[in-house]
């Protein structure tokens, strides 16, 4: 079972999204929030796997939240759900560790299908966002997002940046692993490799760095 926490301060969403997403037989709804305060201070009694975390709230914001839940409980995986495409919200909380950006007009199936896919290590983001983050990414290429110092881009072997480019199209360590007929255990290492030579913090900062960068195109 996936343990959900839900954070929008809307009741109605709130309500709306616990009882559908209840009705799932792999996800289990621990608890919702109001904002980010009450977000932290839920982790802090219960953890749980996937916080589907609303971007404007009062008090404390799905972006600063984000962060602070990334700093502390850092498994912890968070979709991003918005009515707004607003392009520094969408560069701050995937830039915090969000694993998945989605508009709050987009269905179940791909809600559900999100959060499957962020708990298993992947990463989404709504076409739409998706494109705009591409286009902002090569208009910004003076002002990067993600730096690594560039003698450890220079130590990633070619098997590195293969599972490098499969984490840029937001594959999970299954999936990544499959592709390159791996173990999915080979493929953590992998990962664990790259991001201990590059001083990233995740895979979603990894697939930020390899799209901004123009390394999706190394191979």
């Amino acid at each position: 079972m996936i343990k959900i926490l839900i954070a929008d301060d809307q009741e109605m969403i709130r309500s709306s999204l616990e009882l559908v997403l209840s009705c799932e037989e792999d996800l289990d709804v621990k608890g919702v929030a109001q904002n980010g305060v009450e977000v932290l201070e839920f982790l802090e009694k219960q953890p749980v796997d996937v916080i589907l975390m609303d971007i404007r709230m009062p008090i404390m914001d799905g972006v600063l939240c984000t962060r602070k839940v990334k700093e502390r409980w850092s498994d912890t995986k968070v979709i991003i759900l918005t009515t707004f495409d607003d392009d520094d919200f969408v560069f701050s909380a995937l830039q915090y560790g969000a694993s998945g950006y989605l508009l709050k007009a987009g269905d179940l199936d791909t809600l559900h299908e999100a959060i499957q896919t962020v708990h298993s290590g992947g990463a989404m983001i709504n076409p739409g966002i998706a494109r705009k983050v591409v286009d902002l990414f090569s208009r910004v290429k003076n002002t990067p997002i993600i730096e690594v110092d560039e003698q450890n881009v220079n130590k990633i072997s070619d098997v590195e940046w293969e599972v490098i480019q499969q984490i840029g199209k937001g594959l999970s360590n299954k999936e990544i692993a499959e592709t390159l007929f791996l173990s999915e255990g080979t493929v953590r290492n992998y990962l664990s490799r790259i991001l201990g030579k590059l001083g990233l913090r995740d895979r979603t900062q990894v697939a930020i760095w390899a799209v901004e960068h123009g390394f999706m195109r190394k191979l």
